[in-house]
């Protein structure tokens, strides 16, 4: 007779292996394609473009507003019609438009293409989420979610490296400039990636063939029990969800949290450029995409164990605060730093801050919402958070233009960071009548 322990074991081990590493390398292919503008800025394409840092900002961010407007639907939809048809219809669409950024003639093609890559990439993340709650217990997601969001740090750093090879040895390929060319490459395998979604995800477990019958009903069994508890707990229709205080704080703290990500994802590669004037340093391209990648490798890490960590204590709120505050006091203080090297430092213990903030806080929503409402709840909470995906580039490169330095821009990062940590801990403190995990914690 197998145990109970060792059916979740076997079980979970299988899922695993199998949805994990797949989902993975669609949002390292996803996420490369949303912050490559970042490396394409001071590589050419500011230049040719003839853009100002504001308006470069405002490229980058404007990616976002489409995306605000359609997430909500296009999660509800992923509810509906299922995930491997639906995440198979975004990755098509977006590896097109992103492959299109390759011959944009001017700015305006520029913000066009960038608002319509967020309108088809709208619901990605969060579907992914969603999807993630229909086949891990509540216990296990915070580390799955670290697992799967390793996709981000690794993107950034490996996509800089990989990115900067491109653009330095791809200039003129097809008449292309570096920078064109590595929009091209980095486009494409969206697109076949949609095609292997379509006949590889399962969409439930009740269509695991791939899991013994003993295994699949285990699974199924545990995942019916904790929708069942939810239920018990409170019902909560799409409407409440959407509407309801503790979602819209949550998507205040996730805007805190994501305003450092995307400053960092957008201008790191641009402050590291500019430490050749500031500290007298001469950099390749290759060898600026390489430091890009520092901080990320070491978030890639302490992502993963800070997840696992969460997940064994069954603390939520403090398990985001903690490394939020960090970041955020962390981020101002690169700039008055003495050479590159401690500025760099200072820059990796924010984006640590950031990655290790943002596994758990994806676990704390599935601790009261499930169904239609998790999807319209998840989606909601991502796409009001990703305003500050439109708002920090846009604000940093506008500071920059005025300011003529990088430090005021980062001082915003700071402090939203920290609004963040003491958002969360609020939201702990006026919900403690809901027993939303083992503590209680929001």
């Amino acid at each position: 007779m197998v145990s109970t322990a060792e059916a979740a074991d076997t079980t979970l081990r299988k899922v695993t292996i199998r949805l994990l590493p797949f989902l993975g390398l669609l949002y390292f292919v996803n996420y490369l394609d949303r912050v490559n503008i970042g490396f394409a800025g001071p590589s050419g394409m500011k230049t040719e473009l003839g853009l100002t840092e504001t308006a470069f900002g405002f490229a980058s961010g404007i990616f976002f507003v489409g995306y605000l407007l359609l997430e909500v639907p296009s999660n509800l939809a992923l509810h509906r019609f299922g995930a491997r048809r639906w995440i198979a219809r975004i990755m098509a669409t977006w590896g097109l438009v992103a492959t299109a950024m390759a011959f944009v003639p001017d700015a305006t093609v520029l913000y066009l293409l960038r608002f319509l890559l967020g309108v088809v990439e709208a619901g990605f993340f969060p579907g992914i989420l969603l999807y993630l709650t229909y086949w891990y217990p509540q216990a296990q997601r915070a580390r799955i979610v670290a697992l799967f969001m390793t996709a981000v740090p690794m993107s950034t750093a490996l996509g800089a490296t990989v990115s900067s090879l491109i653009i330095r040895y791809g200039d003129g390929v097809f008449g292309l400039s570096g920078w064109r060319f590595m929009f091209l490459v980095e486009g494409l395998p969206a697109v076949a990636l949609a095609v292997a979604t379509w006949f590889y995800l399962t969409d439930r477990p009740e269509q695991a063939g791939w899991l013994a019958s003993a295994e699949r009903e285990w699974l199924i069994r545990e995942l019916a029990a904790e929708q069942a508890t939810l239920r018990r707990a409170g019902h909560w229709t799409v409407r409440r969800a959407l509407t309801h205080p503790r979602v819209l704080g949550l998507a205040f703290v996730y805007g805190g949290i994501v305003y450092g990500l995307y400053a960092l994802g957008f201008f790191l590669p641009t402050i590291i450029d500019g430490f050749q004037q500031q500290y007298g340093t001469h950099y390749s391209v290759v060898q600026r995409g390489l430091i890009n990648a520092v901080p990320y490798l070491v978030g890639a890490v302490v992502m993963v164990w800070w997840g696992r960590h969460g997940d064994r204590t069954g603390e939520r709120a403090r398990h985001v605060a903690l490394p939020a505050l960090l970041g955020g006091l962390a981020i101002p203080v690169a700039l008055y730093l003495g050479d590159p090297f401690a500025a760099m430092i200072a820059v990796t213990v924010c984006a640590v801050g950031v990655l290790a903030a943002l596994p758990t806080f994806w676990a704390l929503p599935g601790t009261f919402l499930s169904g239609a409402a998790a999807a319209g709840g998840i989606a909601l909470i991502n796409s009001v958070g990703n305003v500050s995906g439109f708002v920090a580039p846009y604000v940093t490169g506008g500071l920059k233009d005025v300011t003529g330095s990088q430090r005021a821009g980062l001082w915003v990062v700071g402090l939203c960071m920290i609004a963040a940590a003491a958002g969360v801990m609020t939201l702990r403190r006026r919900t403690g009548d809901a027993a939303v995990d083992r503590n209680a914690d929001l």
